[in-house]
């Protein structure tokens, strides 16, 4: 059992394999993930995965070698207990949302909507490879335990989950209010946002695919978008910003690419 306190605080340091930014993740990934795959199975319960469709298999199979790549990272600088549990799962929904995710424990989800955007498989690997980075660096953990300090210090995390079973999901879609929340958690959201390119960055590399291709990607999510808020009240960065913080990041990710 596991009970907030300030030295499990500060024993609970999570260092990102690939940045190297330390985090204060107090949950259990255990419980966390078991949360998850709870959530998981609600989600395809409402929505059904896509079979037999090419748009399937691409996802499918870009899933399969970022698979791969990542279990070959975190081994190559021995982390490879960070996946340990993680049930890989692939899956295409109906929903014209430019949407994707991946929870913890490896369950990755795409929305149809966001195909088009892809427009081929590198495409597919730059959105593959952002969701796995965020579900490899614990940002859930993460967000989770700041909601988890302020609303439920003193309470065991698996009784906290059980007598507020409905926050513990919201969780998982978290959409901070605007205005007292600003100057602490949407920076920190953007900065998950920005740790996710950069991994994702290599993971498409080392999976074979082109890491040149985000830039194609994200300019495309720019031409689709309407109007944006200003970047301080986003929870992502501007298309402008990533764009060039990904130009800043493809040296590093070039270095793992090859060519399949």
């Amino acid at each position: 059992m596991f009970a907030i306190a300030l030295p499990a605080t500060f024993s609970s340091c999570f260092k990102n394999p690939v940045t190297g930014r330390n985090s204060l993740n107090i949950l259990p990934e255990s419980e966390v993930m078991s949360l998850s795959n709870q959530q998981y199975a609600s989600f395809l319960a409402e929505n059904k995965p896509v079979h037999g469709t090419k748009d399937a298999g691409i996802v499918k199979s870009v899933g399969e070698r970022m698979q791969v790549a990542v279990s070959k990272y975190l081994q190559s600088v021995g982390k490879q207990n960070l996946i340990n549990g993680y049930k890989w799962e692939f899956n295409l929904v109906n929903d014209n949302s430019a949407n994707a995710f991946c929870m913890p424990g490896g369950k990755v989800v795409f929305n149809s909507g966001i195909m088009p955007l892809c427009a081929n498989e590198a495409g597919v690997a730059v959105v593959m490879g952002h969701e796995i980075a965020h579900a490899i660096a614990r940002h859930g953990n993460e967000r989770m335990s700041q909601e988890y300090a302020k609303q439920g210090a003193g309470l065991l995390f698996s009784e906290w989950v059980s007598t507020k079973p409905e926050l513990a999901q919201q969780l998982f879609n978290t959409a901070f209010a605007i205005g007292t929340e600003v100057a602490v958690i949407l920076p920190f959201s953007r900065a998950h946002e920005s740790e996710a390119d950069r991994m994702g960055l290599i993971f498409m590399a080392m999976a074979g695919y082109d890491p040149n291709e985000a830039i194609s990607f994200w300019m495309r999510m720019a031409a689709a978008g309407g109007a944006k808020p200003p970047e301080i009240l986003s929870t992502h960065p501007s298309n402008e910003t990533r764009i060039s913080d990904i130009r800043t990041h493809l040296p590093e990710a070039l270095k793992y690419y090859k060519p399949n």
